[in-house]
């Protein structure tokens, strides 16, 4: 119970003060979380940056998603705290200690009819033996009592076990959803930045690994968002080729760009277009032609056709 408070609350002081009032009975103040604080922090420095540039208009982009991120984090958070915390907590501090405290007594009941009978065994007097006789039957009496007491108890736990396989499926559901949807959220901003090159390159060798699918299932699988870990996006194996370019060539665009100014020419991925070089421009860029329009494009957004 602890470590699952834990894993929606990381804040130990926002956990304390969760349950500080909670214990008053008052509601706790609705508070910013990390990703809706970073969500709000990159729509603030790209509209400073600028709505109309290249970055300033991802930097909005990134931050909506984060605030998304950050909405579906708090909903799993009261979803899990209604569906698997709270009928979890009310469970140990409510019946299991009623069933802990009828326990004990039992023990101690049990413990006085061992007394009981010993003294019973040792009596040898009439007298003695009337009076330890009466105190055994009333001891038996109060024992076997409370074992029927604690034994209707105890039969409950099978229910209560079925109840929290249920709040614990209900747990895991919530999650599930979660990450499903911090999954598409993410897939969507990817969409709306450009989708990336189709080759990706480990930092220490050449192998290259398939990108990540572009459909999700219903169920997350994890060795697909494990594919990029520790993966660096590469210059297309033709990029040598690009920069020596002279005279016109055609290239395929590798994935969106957005022009930055009026100089540029903006992309749509999977689209050819005629490049060449200028004399004196950076070793980076190509002017390309599409059409009537002309601008520069970033080299590395271009696949050359032979």
């Amino acid at each position: 119970m602890k470590q699952t408070e834990v894993l929606l609350q990381p804040n130990p002081n926002a956990r304390i003060e969760e349950f500080v009032y909670e214990k008053l009975d008052r509601k706790a103040p609705s508070r910013v979380n990390n990703p809706e604080l970073l969500g709000q922090y990159m729509i603030d420095a790209g509209t400073e940056f600028g709505p109309g540039t290249a970055y300033g208009s991802a930097l909005i982009k990134c931050g909506e998603t984060q605030k998304r991120i950050g909405s579906a984090d708090r909903e799993l958070i009261q979803t899990s705290a209604l569906n698997f915390l709270t009928p979890l907590r009310n469970f140990i501090e409510g019946d299991y200690k009623t069933i802990a405290k009828e326990r004990k007594l039992l023990q101690n009941k049990r413990l006085d009819l061992d007394a009981a009978k010993t003294r019973l065994k040792k009596a040898k007097a009439a007298e003695t033996r009337n009076s330890s006789e009466q105190e055994l039957r009333i001891t038996q009496s109060e024992f076997d009592r409370q074992a029927e007491i604690t034994r209707l108890l105890l039969e409950g736990i099978s229910s209560t076990h079925a109840h929290h396989l249920r709040c614990l499926n209900d747990f895991v559901e919530a999650q599930m959803t979660y990450y499903a949807q911090c999954y598409q959220y993410m897939l969507d901003l990817q969409k709306q930045l450009g989708s990336f090159p189709s080759n990706y390159l480990c930092n220490n060798n050449q192998t290259s690994v398939t990108p990540v699918p572009s459909v999700l299932p219903n169920v997350v699988g994890s060795s697909a968002m494990a594919s990029t870990s520790g993966l660096v996006m590469s210059s297309p194996p033709n990029l040598n080729d690009l920069k020596e370019c002279s005279g016109s060539r055609k290239a395929r665009v590798l994935y969106d760009y957005d022009a930055a100014n009026s100089t540029e020419l903006s992309l749509l991925a999977d689209e050819v277009i005629t490049v060449f070089s200028v004399v004196g421009m950076d070793s980076d860029w190509l002017m390309g032609e599409r059409g009537s329009q002309k601008g520069k494009v970033p080299i590395t957004y271009l696949e050359l056709l032979n």
